[in-house]
């Protein structure tokens, strides 16, 4: 190669790194930690450690609003196995969707928004079987603004339920099955569908195959319905002061339907009496963290409600005790008809019992 040749190579490679220094100079990015006053959150959230809340309950979400064309997350994932709906400018049709690595890792969400004011909602799809993330912010373009979150709603709803409430499966093909992490959308499920039809804010305690007296692992919902980390079983305590719901939702029992007659799940075998007995003080418990609150005493829509099951009776008796102990007590019972689909449900019956959860409420509060 001749000295001509050489130099004129020379010359492209130093304007070659100048044109990448100026790229990476062009997309330069600033980062806004978790504890910035302007991030909204909503759920059972451990703040422990401020710049890295611990998010582990379905449903939980961060809300944002910001100006830039450039989003990235980041999270430090405990297992590698939750999703995320990531919301941008409202379109929860077709959401950016993350697929947590374990550990700590910058998702890149979004490099060419139109410039002006966006909104973004960060939205755990899966539940605490798939361990806990901690969020640690958001980063955003070189000369974005963190702005503040749009305003809370001011309706409040908490659920406490099992898989049906968590959104088990209910993205699978009817014909499939519903054990597959991704097709699980909480987003999807019949409780987030309510709160949104009643623009309400919601809390969702809920865990894929607990019980209230059996459940298919080693600990029910008395344990673990006062959690703040819902990852498993744990000694994490929730401050139900932090945040009180204007009524409450409780779909349990399918689980013990299947399980009380198993004496490796329980023993003894509870009788029926021993059943009510059970929820009554489950109900009285949840009923002490919220005073005053109506209750809404849910069942199905798996096989719990088909037409020879004995649950329904036994969930209507439970709640006229109730009543008869304390006649201030405003109890309710709703039941999700039974179809015959014998897997989880999917989303259009998650929809169709939105809908009468949604009209019951309405109903009920004047919403």
């Amino acid at each position: 190669m001749t000295l001509s040749a050489k130099l004129k190579l020379a010359n492209k490679i130093v304007f070659g790194l100048c044109m990448l220094a100026v790229s990476v100079f062009s997309c330069a990015a600033q980062f806004f930690e978790a504890d910035n006053n302007h991030f909204q959150y909503t759920g059972r959230i451990d703040f422990t450690q401020a710049k890295q809340p611990l998010i582990s309950f379905a449903g939980t979400s961060i809300k944002a609003k910001f100006t830039g064309n450039k989003l990235n997350i980041r999270l430090d994932d405990q297992r590698g196995e939750n999703f995320f709906n990531v919301i941008i400018n409202g379109n929860d049709q077709f959401p950016y969707v993350i697929q947590a690595k374990q550990g700590l890792h910058t998702y890149p969400v979004a490099h060419h928004l139109k410039d002006g004011i966006h909104t973004v909602e960060i939205y755990k799809r899966t539940e605490g079987h798939e361990g806990y993330s901690r969020f640690l912010g958001l980063e955003l373009s070189d000369n974005a603004k963190l702005l503040p979150a749009p305003a809370r709603p001011n309706r409040r709803i908490a659920f406490f339920g099992d898989s049906i409430t968590s959104g088990m499966g209910n993205e699978a093909a009817d014909n499939a099955g519903d054990k597959q992490l991704s097709e699980k959308n909480n987003y999807l499920s019949y409780a987030s569908i309510t709160a949104r039809n009643l623009n309400a804010e919601h809390h969702t305690i809920s865990l894929s195959g607990i019980g209230i007296m059996a459940s298919w692992f080693d600990f029910t919902m008395p344990e673990y319905y006062d959690q703040v980390n819902g990852a498993g079983n744990n000694d994490s305590k929730w401050d139900f002061k932090q945040w009180t719901p204007d009524i409450v939702v409780i779909n349990l029992f399918q689980n013990d339907s299947w399980l009380v007659h198993d004496p490796k799940r329980i023993s003894p075998i509870p009788n029926d009496e021993n059943i009510i007995q059970a929820y009554i003080k489950f109900v009285n418990t949840i009923r002490s963290k919220y005073p005053n609150k109506p209750v809404i005493c849910a069942l199905g829509s798996m096989d719990i409600t088909k037409s020879n099951s004995k649950w329904p009776g036994l969930v209507k008796t439970a709640v006229k005790r109730i009543k008869q102990q304390d006649n201030t007590a405003d109890i309710n019972t709703l039941f999700f008809e039974f179809t015959g689909y014998k897997a989880h449900p999917r989303v259009h019956q998650h929809q169709r019992n939105a809908d009468k959860l949604t009209k019951f409420i309405k109903q009920k509060l004047a919403w």
